[in-house]
C-alpha cells in the first residue's frame, strides 16, 4: 500500500529571521516511515523541518509551514490507501509575517503584539476537503486530560485511529528517543503501547491499526 506520513514540526514566519514553531524533533513520524517501509509499504513521508535524514527507500516531501504542508498533502493523498498524520502542525501562524527583519526601537522599551491567525486543519480536512476515504490516522500531543481529548479529536476529524502520548511527561516524546502511546479505534477498542525506543513503539502502533 502507498501510504503518507506527515511528521516533524512546520515553522510559521514572523520575519525573514524570525519564527514560532513547536519541540517536535520528528523523531516518532520518521520511525513510523522506516517501521512501514519494512512491512512492505511505498511510503511519502511529508516532512517538515528537522535534523534528521530520512529513511532509505522512502520517498520524501520537504515543506516548511503549515499552509505548505496542507498543499503538499492535499496534492498527494489521493494517490494513498492510507495517511498517518504525526507531524506537530502549527495550529497558528503570524497574520502579517514582515518582509523585512523587525528591529527593536533603541531605548524606548516598547512591546510588540503579534497577531495571530488560525492554520488550516490538515487532519480534519482528509474526510471532507480531500475526499479521503482510506484509512485515516491522527496523532495528539497532550499535557493533560488525554484520553478525553484524543477521543475528542477522533470523532471531530472522522480518523480511524488517534495515537495519543503525553507530552507533560520529560521522559517520552518531544525530542526524546523513545515514547509511550495509547491508540484509540473508531470502534471503540483502546491499545496501551508500553514505553519503548521510537522504532518499537512505530512498529506496533502499524500492528495495531493493521498496516505492520
Amino acid at each position: 500500500m502507498r501510504i503518507l506520513i506527515t511528521a516533524g514540526p512546520t515553522r510559521e514566519p514572523i520575519d525573514p529571521v524570525r519564527y514560532i514553531s513547536n519541540r517536535s524533533s520528528g523523531k516518532m513520524g520518521y520511525a513510523l516511515a522506516a517501521a512501514a517501509r519494512d512491512a512492505g509499504h511505498d511510503v511519502l513521508l511529508v516532512s517538515g523541518p528537522v535534523a534528521l535524514a530520512p529513511p532509505e527507500g522512502v520517498e520524501l516531501l520537504p515543506v516548511t509551514s503549515a499552509a505548505e504542508m496542507f498543499a503538499a498533502v492535499e496534492g498527494e493523498i489521493g494517490r494513498c490507501g492510507a495517511a498517518i498524520f504525526a507531524a506537530a502542525v502549527a495550529d497558528y501562524t503570524p497574520a502579517h509575517p514582515a518582509r523585512q527583519k523587525i528591529k527593536k526601537v533603541p531605548g524606548s522599551g516598547a512591546g510588540m503584539t503579534l497577531e495571530l491567525v488560525p492554520t488550516r486543519d490538515i487532519l480534519g480536512s482528509a474526510r471532507g476537503t480531500f475526499g479521503f476515504a482510506g484509512l485515516l490516522v491522527g496523532f495528539a500531543a497532550e499535557t493533560e486530560d488525554v484520553r478525553e481529548h484524543a477521543l475528542g479529536k477522533l470523532r471531530r476529524k472522522g480518523c480511524d485511529f488517534l495515537v495519543a502520548n503525553d507530552v507533560s511527561r520529560r521522559d517520552i516524546g518531544f525530542d526524546g528517543d523513545q515514547n509511550e502511546v495509547v491508540v484509540y479505534a473508531a470502534d471503540g477498542p483502546e491499545t496501551p503501547v508500553p514505553k519503548g525506543p521510537k522504532s518499537e513503539v512505530a512498529r506496533a502502533v502499524l500492528r495495531t491499526i493493521g498496516l505492520g
